[in-house]
């Protein structure tokens, strides 16, 4: 059986509805070996469901884990914060004891968790933390496209000083790694974004390209890892690269995911490259307002069950064939 664990969210927000309002029936159709865990209060869980989750109970149980106080939909709780984070703390330990394959998170309120003075940046930061791997991606995928991140949550003034040669080495070989990994592409291509307008131009608008991505992008050419760019960012994301391009390396945030937004906003998933886990999650947020209103959308958290199986599958068959 391929077991993932879902992490169900914050409590108050709409993680709780997807995860129990998922079409189990198609689910188990469509992956005859795949069983799911739901991590969180179990009856605040069932509480969001009018079916009878105990129907399928031989490929869907809980790991029961106790709210501190009540939640309520909408209403952030500085009291839950330290909850979400032992669910989060469950699954990944969970994966790291081989008792699941991998763990799918539904989404976190990253300031109720700061708010309760508990500081946090993010899932990936979490979890990156937390199973002590050296050197994390974000990445995140839909149809027909790939976006990984070089620098994540930062704020904009800090990009450049951040991306050096080291960063940007260590962020190209576990992408390429986990492709190779995970989703059986022999030899990735990686298309890479400059990180200045048009790609610095020359060096007229900015020298980033110059100095530090293109002398490292030639010496991981020179290792077999198959890169074309540094490109302006505004001419990459057109078919006449991406038809060629296994990933897209963007050097910030609000530079690649955009476009993978618009590509596919709601059939998208967060995939973290360099764990020692499979971690996929939602492309969205806890969505507060939509919360317990049977108005939020399943299905970017079924294309995370669905990246989540699939890269179990591939990382047992390689392990196989190995």
């Amino acid at each position: 059986m391929i077991k993932l664990a879902i992490t169900t969210g914050e409590p108050a927000g709409i993680g709780p509805e997807l995860s129990t309002q998922l079409p189990f029936d198609q689910l188990f159709q469509q992956y005859p070996d795949l069983h799911l865990t739901l991590v969180g209060d179990q009856s605040w869980l069932e509480a969001q469901t009018n079916e009878e989750l105990s129907a399928f109970s031989d490929r869907l149980d809980f790991h029961h884990i106790a709210l501190k106080e009540s939640a309520h939909h909408g209403q952030l709780n500085t009291a839950n914060a330290q909850y979400v984070l032992d669910t989060l703390t469950h699954a990944a330990t969970g994966c790291m004891n081989d008792h699941y394959q991998g763990m799918v998170t539904a989404p976190v309120q990253k300031s109720v968790i700061n708010d309760a003075g508990i500081p946090f940046s993010g899932h990936t930061e979490f979890l990156e933390e937390l199973t002590g791997a050296r050197k994390v991606v974000m990445m995140l995928a839909t149809e027909g496209l790939k976006v990984a991140l070089v620098t994540t949550h930062l704020p904009l003034r800090n990009v450049a000083d951040a991306i050096t040669p080291e960063l940007l080495t260590e962020i190209i070989q576990v992408t390429h790694h986990d492709l190779q990994r995970y989703f059986g592409i022999d030899q990735p291509h990686i298309y890479v974004c400059g990180l200045n307008p048009h790609a610095g131009e020359g060096g007229h608008l900015g020298m980033e390209e110059i100095t530090i991505i293109e002398p490292t992008l030639n010496a991981l050419r020179e290792t077999g890892i198959q890169l074309t760019g540094p490109l302006p960012a505004d001419t990459l994301f057109t078919d006449k690269y991406l038809k060629h391009a296994d990933t897209v390396l963007a050097m910030y945030h609000d530079q690649g995911l955009p476009v993978l937004k618009y590509k596919g906003f709601g059939n998208a998933a967060n995939i973290t490259l360099g764990l020692p886990i499979i971690r996929t999650s939602v492309d969205h947020g806890t969505a507060l307002d939509l919360a317990g209103k049977g108005l939020a959308d399943q299905g970017s958290l079924l294309t995370a069950i669905d990246y989540g199986y699939k890269m179990a599958k591939a990382r047992a068959t390689r392990r196989q064939s190995a």
